[in-house]
């Protein structure tokens, strides 16, 4: 790539530490806008979790495989970037729930992370049960200052409807979706604007029915045709075209007022540096900090040859509520249910994702217990049996969880120069909120960095 545009006295307008899609897509703005732009990147790709293996001679995505529609941000971003004919809505039999007593249930339709808006509802009842129901109403004739100042997700959600909607509900869908059980969750960083509604339509059921109502029709989530990791292809061209200097296989050591300092020695001056890395690195760079080591994620694809799953027994996937006996899997997703597209590609064989957290299945676990433990997860979730004979093919990918809160204590900053931070330890997890705040972060950057210097 061609060698960044710099200031007359060799200092890049912008160093961008994380090649993540929140560095990918800030750096991309930012070089759009005319700002000279060096792009650090510790691994041998950009895009992070957004990212494609091959299983079965399959082109899948390893990571995120859908967005969330609300605001439309990830679509207005997609047609930007010329795929938006492209873009795809899931299959609408939607997922089921698989709770810690072995049940099976349908998720609920009127609900915001499994809050119901209607707790009446019978795919509510089935859930909770009549004592569980009984709790989730009493939400209606509570002051709507109960719960509005608590925190998290799951401890607003108790206070203004009860265990059992967080336990059976709340807790699976949750913890499937960001990785963590929703009282470690903030709920302002999950469920945006929940709490101000709660305090508007004074109770928790008429906020998520509100909130619902303003999001647009159709699906909550959507895709790509062939995968969301063809997002990045088109971004890397666009840093390309823009003069971004991209630096593969770069760590970056520090960082002080006048720039970074690679692994390797090398100072590169910038007028202002921008932290896209994950929750553990950017502590790490930050501050002097007690932090242990990330949890993993771990995705296991199975492709099988199984007939019986045509009648796609558990709609597009199940969310494991924590605690299940017997299952280490905290989700499924079946993806060529899921989505039309690759059920056509696949052949009539069958895609199957599961992921699993730490310790339950770690870095150093090896393939073939990952492989067998995604067998029998998905059987037992499936009801269908499946065994080493059906697999067609097998592939692994793994990622940092998000960093509990008390994973580091924070005893003094590094840095003396403020940092800009973009990425998911700052906008949470999801493409729709990473691209927002990246493009947010890019436009206020381009904005003070363009303007003329003071006269003071």
């Amino acid at each position: 790539m061609t060698p960044p545009v710099v200031t007359p006295s060799g200092v890049v307008d912008v160093a961008v530490v994380g090649g993540g899609m929140g560095g990918i897509v800030l750096a991309r703005d930012l070089a759009a806008a005319g700002l000279g732009v060096v792009l650090f990147e510790a691994s041998d790709r950009l895009g992070g979790e957004v990212s494609r293996h091959v299983v079965a001679g399959i082109a899948l995505d390893a990571g995120a495989e859908s967005f969330a529609t609300r605001g439309g941000t990830v679509a207005g971003f997609a047609t930007e970037l010329g795929l938006g004919d492209d873009i795809v809505l899931p299959d609408p039999r939607g997922a089921w729930l698989h709770e810690a007593d072995g049940e099976s249930f349908p998720i609920p339709r009127t609900g915001l992370l499994g809050i119901p808006g209607d707790p009446s509802a019978a795919d509510v009842r089935a859930v909770v049960g009549e004592a569980g129901v009984t709790r989730a109403l009493a939400d209606a004739d509570l002051p709507a200052e109960i719960g509005a100042e608590e925190t998290t997700l799951g401890g607003l959600v108790r206070a203004r409807m009860g265990d059992e909607v967080v336990d059976r509900l709340v807790s699976p869908i949750v913890s499937g979706v960001h990785s963590l059980h929703p009282d470690l969750l903030a709920v302002d960083r999950v469920a945006p604007g929940l709490r101000s509604a709660l305090q508007r339509e004074g109770s928790l059921a008429a906020a998520v029915l509100g909130l619902r109502a303003l999001a647009p029709a159709g699906s909550a989530v959507a895709g790509i045709r062939g995968g969301l990791a063809r997002l990045v292809d088109p971004i890397v061209a666009d840093l390309q075209r823009h003069g971004v200097d991209v630096r593969l296989g770069t760590r970056v050591r520090s960082i002080d007022e006048t720039g970074v300092e690679t692994a390797g020695g090398e100072h590169v001056r910038a007028r202002q540096v921008v932290l896209a890395v994950g929750d553990h690195d950017a502590v790490a760079l930050t501050t002097r900090a007690s932090s242990v080591p990330p949890g993993a994620i771990t995705l296991a694809t199975l492709v099988v040859d199984r007939p019986e799953l045509d009648a796609a027994p558990r709609g597009t996937g199940v969310l494991v509520a924590p605690g299940s006996t017997g299952l280490r899997a905290k989700a499924l997703t079946h993806a060529t249910v899921k989505w039309s597209w690759l059920a056509e590609l696949a052949g009539g064989r069958h895609v199957l994702r599961l992921s699993f957290d730490s310790p339950v299945v770690d870095r150093d676990t090896p393939d073939a217990e990952v492989r067998d433990a995604a067998l029998a997860d998905a059987s037992t979730l499936l009801g269908v049996d499946l065994a080493a004979r059906h697999l067609v093919g097998f592939g692994r990918a793994t990622w940092d969880a998000p960093r509990r809160a008390e994973a580091a204590v924070v005893t003094e900053p590094v840095v003396e120069v403020e940092v800009v931070q973009a990425g998911g330890a700052v906008a949470g997890r999801g493409l729709a909120a990473i691209i927002a705040h990246s493009r947010r972060q890019a436009a206020t950057l381009v904005a003070a960095l363009s303007a003329p210097p003071s006269r003071d």
